[in-house]
């Protein structure tokens, strides 16, 4: 990255100061560049002189000057000035910025890529929905944020594994099975004890009609063969009716899973016993009141916390720390979970079971987002998964996919909503504003963002249609020609796509991406309002060749950053 290369070049200086006399001897630590607040004071500063006055024993300033004027010749830098009280203002050059519209046409689609993982193996863990209903928009944050995160560790140089928790055990698997039952026997025209203005349905029992749309399945497949079972069978043919409306919905949101993991697996290879057995062995699991308790007091928290409670039934904390043992077995030195905000008072605990059974948890890093509040027409769509009163992701994607009424095109409802969505952090409240989803004007950030990659493509259609140029990319073309302001910013700007990417994975924020689109695609459209691209003049040729390479350039950096948020770069709106 170009911030690493400076900061290299002025640690190299700072040493040569030091051979040259300029500056004492001392231990030299790595000097650091930053970005500067004001645009003025150049495009990277550091401070690093301000740090040094005290082993050096001298003025911050004078440190400054000596590193300042024991940087090498080099074309990359345009001025360097070191300024009160000690402060070193690096300015790129021009020249060398210009030759980057070059540089980023050769990388294509891996610029930004970085080797921060070094191939290391990553997982991210996202959705893990309970297999009892359809996906609703609340769980479309944490998909949108596992997406992108695992596409950011992939560009960062991770070996990444998408992996989804399928949470198929436990009490709220018995509801499901308890509700198609009845449902089905209603269906039958039996009746159950405990109905009412719902039907035949237990309490807590789980409502819609896709409840019904299960027993008419079981219905015309086994007639009334099933009429005398049990809720076992029919919590088996819905837990395999709701995945695979999960996986369609989730294929048709652009996520693709490698591993899709079977809570139940753990119980039958035994890893749940072997978990509890460990944790017992360490004095960590102990017998209370006819339950079993985790000592989460050892690690900070408040009180301790039940493992197994005293029917027999394990917590969600056991399995969850069983799992996590499962993954760190598989070898995975850095572990991404995404969860609602519901998960906020139980993920300590599995950390502190991890650390409990004396296995590395520092390499487990958790991302805990806030709820989506669904805004129509001003006000808030009020919603509850049991009782069926919810919008599911399908509706959701239904109704933003809009129809360019001009063209005719339709743009995949994907793409608002993952780009709403990481418009905010994740411990930010969201209100998903519907009517700015579906709107397709600048005031909608994705399309404002889409439209200036389609508009780069209209440009290269066109200029290769005229004449202008052979092939999709103009193969010549002078980018030493390139000298106007708004050229130098949009590289400028183009080339930041490699810092925003450390920080997005550094920070596991992915929303820094959807901004940093916002600002390139304003950078761009202010460079097509001040600089003409095409041109039939015959002297403008040179410049227009060198144009048309930097609006190829800035189209792969716009494809970029939307293929990192999994959103599509369309070459006409």
């Amino acid at each position: 990255m170009i911030r690493d290369e400076l900061a290299y070049l002025l640690t190299q200086a700072a040493q040569d100061a030091q051979r040259a006399g300029a500056l004492p001897p001392f231990d030299l630590p790595p000097l650091s560049v930053e970005r500067p607040k004001q645009a003025s004071h150049g495009d990277y500063a550091s401070a690093a002189a301000l740090s040094l006055a005290r082993p050096a024993r001298k003025a911050p300033l004078q440190i400054a000057q000596a590193i300042a004027q024991h940087i090498p010749p080099t074309d990359m830098l345009g001025k360097v000035e070191a300024v009160p009280p000690g402060f070193i203002n690096l300015t790129l050059s021009d020249a060398w910025l210009a030759r980057q519209a070059d540089t980023i046409l050769a990388a294509g689609m891996t610029f930004g890529n970085l080797d921060i993982g070094r191939g290391r193996k990553a997982q991210v863990e996202f959705v893990s929905a309970n297999p009892t209903g359809p996906l609703t928009i609340g769980r479309t944050w944490g998909a949108v944020l596992g997406d992108v995160i695992a596409n950011l560790l992939t560009a960062a140089g991770y070996a990444v594994t998408r992996e989804y928790y399928f949470n198929n055990a436990g009490r709220q698997m018995r509801i499901l099975g308890e509700s198609v039952r009845a449902r089905y026997l209603e269906l039958l025209g039996h009746s159950i004890p405990g109905g009412g203005d719902t039907g035949a349905f237990p309490e807590e029992g789980y409502q819609g009609e896709y409840i019904y749309d299960i027993a008419r399945s079981i219905l015309e497949t086994h007639g009334s063969a099933w009429a005398e079972e049990d809720w076992q069978p029919f919590k088996e043919a819905a837990e395999a009716a709701v995945f695979a409306n999960i996986r369609a919905t989730l294929q048709r949101f652009g996520l693709e899973f490698d591993v899709w993991f079977n809570e139940s697996s753990l119980y039958a290879t035994g890893e749940i016993e072997r978990t509890l057995a460990a944790l017992r062995e360490r004095g960590y699991a102990y017998d209370a009141d006819g339950a079993v308790w985790f000592r989460a007091t050892a690690f900070g928290a408040d009180k301790d916390r039940v493992l197994v409670k005293s029917s027999g039934e394990p917590t969600y904390r056991l399995p969850d720390i069983a799992y996590h043992v499962n993954k760190l077995g598989r070898g995975f030195e850095y572990i991404v979970n995404i969860f609602g905000a519901d998960h906020k008072d139980e993920y300590p605990d599995v950390i502190a079971g991890v650390r409990a059974l004396g296995l590395p948890a520092d390499c487990i890093q958790v991302i805990i987002h806030q709820f989506i509040n669904l805004v129509r027409d001003g006000k808030q769509v009020r919603m509850s998964t049991r009782r069926a009163n919810y919008v599911t992701l399908d509706d959701l994607l239904d109704e933003v996919t809009v129809t360019n009424p001009e063209t005719g095109i339709a743009l995949p409802g994907k793409d608002p909503v993952r780009f709403i969505l990481l418009t905010r952090s994740p411990d930010s409240t969201m209100n998903f504003d519907l009517e700015l989803a579906k709107r397709q004007s600048n005031e909608n950030p994705v399309y404002y963002v889409q439209y200036a990659h389609a508009r780069i493509a209209s440009i290269l259609r066109f200029a290769q249609e005229s004449g202008a140029m052979a092939g999709s990319v103009p193969a010549e073309g002078d980018v030493r020609l390139l000298t106007h302001p708004a050229e130098m910013a949009l590289v400028r700007k183009m080339l930041d796509l490699q810092e925003v990417v450390e920080q997005a994975v550094t920070k596991l924020a992915p929303h820094h991406l959807s901004h940093y689109a916002q600002d390139l695609a304003a950078t761009f459209h202010a460079f097509y309002r001040d600089c003409r691209v095409v041109s039939s003049e015959p002297g403008d040729r040179p410049l227009m060749l060198a144009r048309l390479r930097l609006v190829a350039a800035t189209q792969i950096v716009l494809a970029r950053a939307l293929g990192l948020m999994g959103m599509t770069a369309p070459e006409r709106m």
